[in-house]
């Protein structure tokens, strides 16, 4: 008996002490900047940055801008390709493609679509295709810019967007629920589950993502069913934005970077 109880107490201890850790990143560098937000990096090392709703392609040597006056707020910037670079004005429905040099190589208007499309999120996609949520049917399809034809490819979802992400292959979105789910090229769609309350996350695969909640941030693995705060310096900050192991928090200063290996 007196075995058991000393099995269950290191056990319970154990389970404690795994909830308690913490992730300590590695501070690499600040940037002082002037801007409204900051938006990530690109594998050439040029960062982006929106300021007075300018578009900003920031080096070392040079600073590239994008402004359209006439189609009001950018509401979603897409830099997996960079040499593609998708800037998208929800109230306008329309979407504008640059180059790397920050040219306007097309402009996108729903609205002229021969299938009625009234877009509310938007990310780049194979095959010269972009994801379009469609609130009009409230499906998910594909819009080949280069043709300028659409598909739809999901089911209608239950309920609305409240944040998503994509890259290629894959559409991620929490709903206004905080349901957590996953849609593929096929227009399969997979619930993950629920996410946690936050006021920014950053998705990282299927089963993993950073989010933070009252300036703390937060790493959660749901296979693993593992959550680990994530300590840094910043007591508070606007945002934060994670790619390739580097994290970057961004703060009324500018932006700091750190270092962080997800287990």
């Amino acid at each position: 008996m007196k075995k058991l109880v000393l099995l269950l107490f290191i056990a319970s201890f154990s389970v404690v002490s795994s909830q308690n850790q913490k992730l300590t990143p590695l501070k690499i560098d600040s940037i002082r900047f002037d801007g409204d937000a900051f938006l990530g990096y690109d594998s050439f090392g040029f960062y982006y940055t929106l300021k007075n709703n300018v578009f900003s392609k920031i080096g070392t040597q040079e600073t590239l801008e994008y402004k359209n006056i006439s189609l009001g707020r950018i509401t979603k910037v897409d830099l997996q390709n960079p040499l593609k670079i998708v800037l998208f004005y929800e109230n306008f429905n329309t979407v504008i493609l640059l180059d790397n040099q920050l040219n306007e190589t097309q402009k996108i208007n729903f609205s002229e679509s021969t299938i009625p499309i009234v877009a509310t999120a938007i990310g780049i996609a194979s095959q010269n295709q972009l994801w379009v949520y469609n609130s009009m049917n409230q499906q998910l399809g594909f819009f080949d810019y280069l043709n300028k034809e659409y598909k739809t490819v999901s089911v209608p979802f239950t309920e609305s967007i409240k944040n998503y992400s994509s890259d290629f292959n894959v559409f991620h979105w929490v709903d206004n629920k905080n349901n957590w789910y996953v849609c593929d090229i096929f227009g399969k769609i997979k619930s993950k589950g629920i996410i946690p309350d936050f006021d920014s996350i950053v998705i990282i695969n299927d089963n993993q993502f950073i989010y933070s909640k009252d300036a703390v941030l937060i790493f959660e693995d749901l296979e693993k069913g593992k959550k680990t705060e994530i300590e840094i310096s910043e007591k508070t900050f606007k945002k934060f934005y994670y790619k390739d192991q580097i994290l970057s928090i961004f703060t009324l200063a500018g932006i700091t970077n750190y270092k962080i290996t997800i287990p």
